[in-house]
């Protein structure tokens, strides 16, 4: 489904800077995130009301839970996570043994907000505590995307 589907290849892939955050204090990342944006995925086409779950395993792993609605019908993906020795870069998978990163690009010091990517260009998501972003949050992002050297003409704004 949705944040940590990022296994493909694509050789016309924009040069971007997808360097993470300094750190990442993950006891606060838990709980639930509202997809704001997204590019556009044949994983998520369609989705709307899209929310990530995201809970701490006793093993130290994270459990995964996307879901949302795709013509009325309720919809869900779960995955797990693992922490790596970069602050901010996570490896999720939803597919066995398969890992893709889950780069967090960007995330607000209250944690409300935050831009996450992959190590390819055509991955990108903002997320939210809560349905909408707070004020001023928008702007934000759509610098850090122009400045990473994303194209943010791209995003699909989720319906919530």
């Amino acid at each position: 489904m949705f944040c940590f589907s990022l296994i493909g290849c694509n050789a016309n892939a924009r040069t971007i800077d997808n360097s993470t955050v300094a750190s990442v204090d993950i006891d606060r990342y838990l709980g639930s995130w509202y997809e704001i944006a997204r590019f556009d995925h044949s994983f998520e086409r369609g989705l709307e009301q899209t929310k990530a779950q995201y809970t701490l395993r006793p093993d130290g792993k994270i459990d995964v839970l996307n879901s949302g609605y795709k013509n009325g019908m309720y919809s869900e993906a779960h995955g797990k996570a693992k922490a790596t020795s970069v602050p901010g870069l996570l490896r999720v998978s939803f597919f066995g043994p398969f890992y893709g990163d889950y780069r967090i690009l960007l995330l607000d010091s209250d944690y409300r907000y935050v831009l996450v990517g992959s190590n390819k260009s055509k991955f990108l998501w903002i997320l939210s505590r809560t349905p909408q972003l707070p004020e001023g949050a928008r702007e934000e992002l759509l610098l850090e995307i122009a400045k990473r050297g994303y194209d943010a003409d791209k995003l699909i704004w989720v319906k919530q």
